[in-house]
């Protein structure tokens, strides 16, 4: 008998901690950074995001989203037997996000590990994570995307740092009888490297070029909308099905025109998108999971539909998952 995966458990987690476009805006002007909410509503969507407190660290909300999920799929830590963190914020050189996770969780002895694809990471995680238990070399994974990208930003640059957010997200995949997880998508093409990147490293105990977030936003536009179509066909066509099909698309929540164009070469009405952008701003590999539960937990999202998570991110990467929950 084939051997399937299926998210049983959804969680997330914000810190407190939350700034409006207003707040925002007064900071920066503090620095003498000249921008409004509506030059920030009208181009990006985002109303409000969630900034960590300086002692906060990735793996922290994670374990919040974590426990979370756990609890909504009626399990405990020691149940857990793969634990997978995308982050492009870990909290640390070594050891990975996930390792930390699982020691503050209690999951000790499962394997453990990051994956580095920065806003589709979440997209690629849950791929790997199906993909060991349809081998048989996991039955309960534990998924999760966590970021503190306030961390990153430059703000001094107005483009760049009204856009991001912190957060985490969280799902528990387990074996199945009966297909959870339907298809997935992945792709990269390190051709666009320059185009959103953050060019520095640690050397010698020094930091070693720039260490803050850069990004050509109208190529990464214009690369987004193209890439997430293609992927989102992909999908549809292993799986056998049609854009009719989908309930609900679930996007990383980068940009609602991006959202909007992808809906649209979708043939999918704005009702039928996940949106959490306006209030979370784009929290990278946590925005799909924190976009998913916040789906489920307000009753848009139902057992037995199907869902399209994609993303695309730094790297270049991008894909796609499509799901029945």
């Amino acid at each position: 008998m084939r051997r399937y995966s299926r998210i049983t458990g959804t969680g997330s987690y914000l810190p407190p901690r939350r700034l409006t476009n207003a707040d925002l805006v007064a900071e920066l002007g503090q620095r003498g950074i000249e921008t409004s909410d509506e030059w920030i509503v009208e181009r990006t969507g985002i109303r409000a995001r969630h900034f960590a407190a300086p002692d906060v660290a990735s793996s922290d909300l994670g374990l919040e989203a974590a426990r979370s999920a756990l609890q909504a799929a009626g399990l405990q830590p020691t149940d857990i037997d793969l634990i997978i963190v995308a982050t492009s914020t870990p909290d640390m050189v070594f050891p990975s996000t996930a390792c930390i996770l699982q020691n503050k969780l209690g999951a000790n002895g499962c394997p453990a590990f990051d994956v580095q694809a920065v806003c589709s990471g979440f997209v690629y995680a849950l791929t790997v994570a199906d993909a060991m238990i349809q081998s048989g070399a996991a039955s309960r994974a534990l998924v999760v995307g966590s970021e503190v990208f306030s961390r990153i930003l430059d703000f001094n640059d107005r483009t760049t740092c009204v856009l991001f957010g912190d957060g985490a997200g969280a799902v528990v995949l387990e074996a199945s009888e009966t297909p959870g997880v339907l298809s997935s998508d992945l792709h990269a093409d390190g051709k666009h490297v320059g185009i959103l990147c953050v060019p520095g490293n640690v050397s010698g105990g020094q930091v070693l070029g720039d260490p803050v977030l850069k990004m050509d936003g109208q190529a990464v536009f214009k690369l987004a909308v193209g890439v997430l179509e293609k992927a989102a066909h992909a999908v549809l066509a292993k799986a056998g099905l049609a854009e009719a099909d989908i309930d609900w698309l679930i996007p990383h929540q980068a940009n609602i025109r991006i959202m909007q164009s992808t809906a649209k070469k979708l043939k999918l009405p704005m009702d039928k998108v996940v949106v959490t952008v306006d209030q979370h701003g784009n929290t990278s590999a946590a925005s799909i999971p924190l976009a998913l539960d916040h789906g489920v937990r307000t009753g848009q999202v139902k057992k037995g539909q199907t869902l399209l998570l994609e993303g695309v991110g730094g790297g270049f990467t991008w894909g796609a998952v499509l799901l029945k929950l």
